[in-house]
């Protein structure tokens, strides 16, 4: 064997060991099982009218935008968008790029530099991280929702340009972010607030930012997926004018990416306008989410995943096997997926499942939880 082989080889076996080991499973185009692993929470990727929408713009636009959005990539599609998404959110302006992972990349990026110091939850998305290390960016990491903490690390920047970044949802502890207050901390220090809404976006509406009376604050910069609620595939940086006029012209996740594919742009347009029509969907997502809480005696999150802590990672593996050999997909995070390094079985609640299949599912997820813990 060769270095390069050893090395893997032995990289391999150190994740088997620890339990720690992924591999791909792909799934039939008509589910097997009931899906709490996915991140479609309000059902709306089969949503026939969003189908069609995907179908119908992949028919007139062609199957990819065909070129980066700065040269001949950006579709009438696009703008309709990204004009709906910003009134939607309350927000000025919003740009639409191909990924969520994307639309965090650029705008740390962009918007950060070596100049620059980002304050950061110990708990934002990988994403993040990503974009905080391309930015190169000063970085101070707090504890998780600890704003003392963050307010400290920005009166130790001076006159410093600072950002902070936060999620409205976390993605993993479920848990709302302390948005108003971190809100309130930056405009004192003159920071900006960076808020990723891919876990609120649809399940709480316009989003938690909306909701706290927070759209359209000069400070207050907001990231979005549309793969998740939304049912399609894309992200959105929203905020105000100049800030994506900046990404415009310097969010290299932006200008060097082939803009985002017509079908995923009018599948999330249709969804959008699904969303604003049908409140009820999200209704739906917050009471299931609120009784399947209660019937494994857990705290209700503030979002539509449920994040229950396993002993070990070879333990939540075992959970996650025994829920699928009775028809119930679930999620199984593991370290380096997991922030504090707790394994989890993570469940995600959707708009899109039957009632007498959500039953079933909860009946066995009770079980399950019950043998492993």
């Amino acid at each position: 064997m060769t270095r390069w082989q050893d090395w893997l080889a032995s990289e391999s076996a150190a994740r088997e060991a620890a339990g720690l080991q992924r591999s791909l499973r792909p799934r039939p185009a008509e589910g097997a099982t009931t899906d709490l692993a996915g991140n479609d929470y309000l059902g709306l990727s089969r949503d026939p009218a969003v189908v069609e929408a995907a179908a119908a713009s992949a028919r007139r636009w062609g199957a990819g935008a065909g070129a980066s959005r700065l040269v001949t990539g950006t579709l009438e599609l696009h703008a309709q968008l990204e004009r709906e998404l910003a009134a939607y959110l309350g927000q000025p302006a919003a740009l639409v790029f191909s990924t969520g992972y994307h639309a965090n990349l650029a705008a740390v990026a962009a918007l950060g530099g070596r100049d620059a110091l980002v304050v950061s939850d110990a708990h934002v998305h990988a994403s993040l991280v990503d974009a905080v290390r391309l930015s190169r960016s000063a970085v101070e990491i707090c504890p998780h929702q600890d704003v003392a903490a963050v307010e400290r690390a920005l009166v130790a920047a001076g006159d410093r340009r600072t950002m902070v970044l936060a999620e409205s949802v976390y993605s993993v502890l479920g848990d709302e972010g302390a948005l108003a207050a971190l809100a309130a901390v930056c405009e004192r220090y003159d920071a900006l607030l960076l808020v990723d809404e891919a876990h609120g976006l649809g399940v709480r509406g316009p989003g938690v930012v909306r909701d706290l009376g927070l759209a359209g604050l000069p400070h207050v910069v907001v990231t979005a997926t549309l793969s998740k609620a939304l049912g399609s595939q894309g992200g959105a940086v929203l905020g105000p004018q100049g800030v994506v006029d900046h990404l415009v012209n310097r969010g290299r996740a932006f200008v060097f990416d082939t803009g985002l594919a017509p079908a995923a742009t009018g599948a999330a347009l249709e969804a959008l306008r699904q969303l604003r029509a049908r409140p009820e969907l999200a209704d739906v997502v917050r009471r299931r989410t609120a009784d399947l809480a209660a019937a494994l005696g857990v705290e209700p999150p503030a979002g539509a995943v449920l994040s229950l802590p396993m002993p070990s990672p070879q333990v939540a593996l075992a959970a996650q096997a025994s829920a699928l050999a009775q028809g119930v997909t679930v999620g199984c995070f593991r370290p380096p997926s997991v922030p504090d390094g707790i394994s989890r079985l993570r469940i995600t609640v959707s708009a899109g499942i039957a009632e007498a299949d959500w039953a079933r599912a909860v009946d066995v997820l009770v079980g399950v939880v019950k043998e492993h813990t």
